[in-house]
């Protein structure tokens, strides 16, 4: 019976889906995370008879055949760009970004790594790094003596001394912008990496090109919406459960037929 087959993929589908599910839960508070969705696509299906054939000698066609379903597969997990709200957290190395973009980061590898993340840290050298310490691109240096920061809408950071009236410009933040940001690939602590289906990165001053602008002292939240979540929750645990009984019913048949004398 076709239909133990069936069912059981439509119970590992909703299982994914819930796998789904508790990532996104688990990142409420995850700042930057935009939340995931699992989405699915029919498998192939069985031909007993095709639409269209031919049904007898004087040329009449079939308006729909016998096609047999077999069941169901993961097609894709997206993620939903979104921007989310800003918090107010009023460090100075904190900034949120206002509208498309990702900051650029430098991997041990020498790769670059992008992430929306702007909980920006101050290294022991000085540079301005990432909560896991990978520098930020282009390369900045606070100056030790540095009494505050000012980042503006544009990126450009001021450093502010006891001694000076008139502030130092000490470099600007770059922000890169992709064709196709659903494409990137995560590879977890809020950071992602070019792909071919993300397409080349495209990297600009903020406010220009189509990219965001920088807000200093906020942080991004999360896009998880926790209700709708919970919904999705419950839809995904009946399908599961409808599947289960699909496999049970189909047990009692082939019992009922093993049972013929």
């Amino acid at each position: 019976m076709e239909s133990l087959k069936i069912a059981a993929t439509g119970m590992t589908a909703q299982q994914m889906r819930v796998d789904v599910i508790s990532n996104n839960l688990a990142n409420m508070s995850t700042t930057g995370y935009n939340a995931r969705r699992a989405e699915f696509a029919d498998l192939h299906y069985r031909q007993l008879t095709r639409p269209g054939t031919i049904n007898s000698s004087d040329g009449t066609v079939l308006p729909a055949g016998v096609q047999i379903g077999l069941g169901v597969r993961p097609s894709a997990v997206t993620v939903n760009v979104a921007q989310g709200a800003l918090s107010a957290t009023g460090g100075d190395l904190d900034i949120a970004i206002e509208g498309r973009g990702y900051l650029e980061v430098e991997l041990p590898s020498g790769a670059s790594g992008y992430t929306r993340d702007g909980a920006l840290k101050r290294s022991p050298d000085g540079l301005i790094v990432t909560a896991d310490g990978y520098p930020i691109i282009p390369g900045l240096t606070i100056p030790d003596d540095a009494r505050s920061l000012s980042i503006n809408g544009e990126g450009e950071i001021y450093a502010y001394f006891a001694d000076r009236v008139e502030p130092e410009l000490l470099g600007q933040i770059t922000l890169a912008n992709f064709s196709n940001d659903k494409g990137l690939e995560a590879m977890g602590s809020n950071l992602f990496l070019e792909t071919e289906a993300s397409g080349p990165a495209l990297v600009s001053t903020p406010g220009v090109d189509g990219l965001g602008t920088l807000r200093q002292g906020y942080l991004e939240d999360s896009t998880v919406d926790a209700v709708r979540e919970i919904t999705e929750l419950i839809q995904a645990q009946r399908g599961y459960e409808l599947n289960a009984k699909v496999i049970s019913a189909a047990d009692q048949m082939l019992g009922a037929t093993t049972q013929i004398r």
